[in-house]
């Protein structure tokens, strides 16, 4: 059976999320987010072994955090709380799924292109240590060419960039590039939902020199700021950088649900 999570769920369920990469895992502190936006789903047999959340945004859907149980894997739970997920979906009048997974995660690249899913882009996770730099050239943008630069990153999902965000955006100063070059790197700048204190920045580098020195820029924000971390999220490979650490690769999926 397929139901909404309750409070009560949530120590047997983090019990199997544990070990879930090498590193343990993030279900626990987004928990109490998720199930305040809703639809944090959990399969029950008869005590939870599965969950996942389907989260409707924006005229998306965005299925994240399925997890099973080791002991009751390759039993279709998963492909089960997809499926529930996308129906929910469809009744909140949604077209489009979205959901991101760890390029070296076989398994569940498997299973969702099983189910309909297409790999769009592909996208790297860099983390990067806050730093007191001076005397950094950045500019902020009032607007920017949606073509150029479609979508952008909110507490880890994808958004599309129109009109309004942009405008947003701009007004709270959170579109940044460096104006060394004509073919200057852009950044859009967020803040985790989830995470405290956590700066969340979609990057899209188009030459090392100006990306350092967005960067540059980055890091002596998180100190002016007190961010504990900086998350950059972007498709391109980035230059060499004090403080930069890669941290994993992971493939963007979409679906039609019509």
């Amino acid at each position: 059976m397929i139901r909404k999570a309750i409070d009560s769920d949530k120590e047997t369920i983090l019990k199997f999320c544990q070990n879930t990469f090498s590193w343990g895992d993030y279900i626990e502190y987004v928990w109490d987010y998720w199930l305040k936006e809703d639809n944090l789903l959990v399969f029950e047999n008869p005590s939870p072994v599965g969950i996942c959340h389907a989260l409707t945004s924006r005229n998306q859907l965005w299925i994240e955090g399925i997890r099973v149980s080791p002991n009751h894997r390759r039993k279709k739970i998963a492909s089960e709380l997809i499926s529930y997920s996308e129906k929910i979906g469809l009744e909140n009048k949604i077209t489009t799924s979205f959901m991101l997974i760890d390029t070296s995660n076989t398994a569940s690249l498997n299973l969702a292109i099983s189910l309909g899913y297409t790999i769009v882009e592909t996208w790297k996770f860099y983390s990067l240590l806050p730093k007191t730099i001076s005397n950094i050239p950045i500019q902020f943008e009032n607007t920017i060419d949606s073509k150029l630069y479609p979508m952008y990153i909110d507490s880890w999902r994808w958004f599309p960039l129109d009109n309004s965000s942009i405008e947003k955006l701009s007004t709270e100063n959170r579109i940044i590039s460096s104006p060394i070059s004509n073919n200057f790197s852009l950044s859009i700048l967020t803040e985790s939902e989830h995470f405290d204190n956590t700066l969340i920045a979609t990057l899209f580098s188009k030459n090392h020199e100006s990306t350092s020195n967005i960067l540059s820029y980055l890091q002596n924000l998180g100190m002016d700021r007190k961010f504990e971390r900086i998350q950059i999220l972007t498709k391109e490979e980035l230059p060499n950088h004090e403080g930069l650490e890669h941290k994993l690769t992971f493939h963007l999926l979409k679906k039609s649900l019509v």
